[in-house]
């Protein structure tokens, strides 16, 4: 693809700016936002992989993981404002969530241990992560503020914090997998995926596109699970005080 044919996908700007202004969406300069920083952002990690990919340095995939799961941490953590030390929580999840997968993955020479395997797949399962993180945050304290009064009973009556919120955990937890699951019910049938897509296009067999794209829907199966009840099972005890009591959240 050129950047004349690349320039002209434009148009796909175009018709949203479009009709968010004809119905009085309010979303323009949102999706001017977006679609800068997606350009700059993605033109200039094109260039710093093309880079990394070269040097082939252990130090170089280290620092562009690391800078995924900082990324990643800093959009999250904002579901997740009203619990203490969610930070550290998340941050502790992603990398658990990445040595896991890539420990699996490296381990059993299923993938070889080369920078343009662990970078693309590890970006893929840490954002898969981010995004579960996000839900489940979002999901949690929905559930709280909604089972407050329910909550603060079973503490009065003698309940434990994880008695007390186990319900709601619980809910929040099978609330933000739901998702990764439903959609690799129709994978395939519905969708195709865009790491199966990408490779057909680039001119790869469909077998081994396939064989890829089950590595990785196999792997964000492990990633859905762990980032969710990781992040849930660590965050929950920051929500009471030393006395049992709940903590407002926001």
């Amino acid at each position: 693809m050129t950047y004349t044919s690349l320039s002209l996908t434009l148009i796909f700007v175009l018709i949203p700016l479009v009709l968010s202004k004809t119905f009085k969406l309010g979303l323009e300069k949102d999706t001017i936002i977006a679609t800068i920083r997606s350009i700059i952002q993605l033109l200039a990690v094109g260039y710093i992989l093309n880079f990394v990919f070269d040097v082939g340095s252990i130090i170089y995939i280290f620092l562009m993981v690391a800078l995924m799961i900082v990324a990643a941490t800093l959009n999250a953590r904002k579901k997740g404002k009203g619990i203490k030390g969610i930070t550290w929580k998340i941050v502790f999840t992603l990398v658990m969530v990445e040595i896991v997968t890539q420990g699996v993955l490296l381990s059993f020479n299923i993938v070889p241990t080369t920078a343009q395997y662990i970078i693309p797949i590890s970006g893929m399962l840490i954002g898969n992560s981010m995004v579960l993180s996000i839900l489940f945050l979002n999901r949690f304290t929905a559930e709280i503020t909604s089972h407050e009064n329910e909550i603060e009973l079973i503490l009065s009556l003698g309940g434990t914090p994880k008695q007390a919120i186990h319900r709601q955990l619980i809910n929040a937890i099978k609330a933000s997998m739901i998702p990764t699951i439903e959609s690799q019910k129709t994978i395939g049938l519905v969708q195709l995926p865009g790491m199966m897509s990408g490779q057909i296009i680039g001119g790869a067999d469909p077998i081994q596109a396939v064989q890829f794209q089950l590595l990785i829907i196999f792997a964000l199966l492990t990633t859905a699970t762990l980032s969710s009840i990781m992040i849930g099972f660590l965050s929950y005890p920051a929500l009471f005080n030393e006395r049992l009591q709940l903590l407002e959240v926001e």
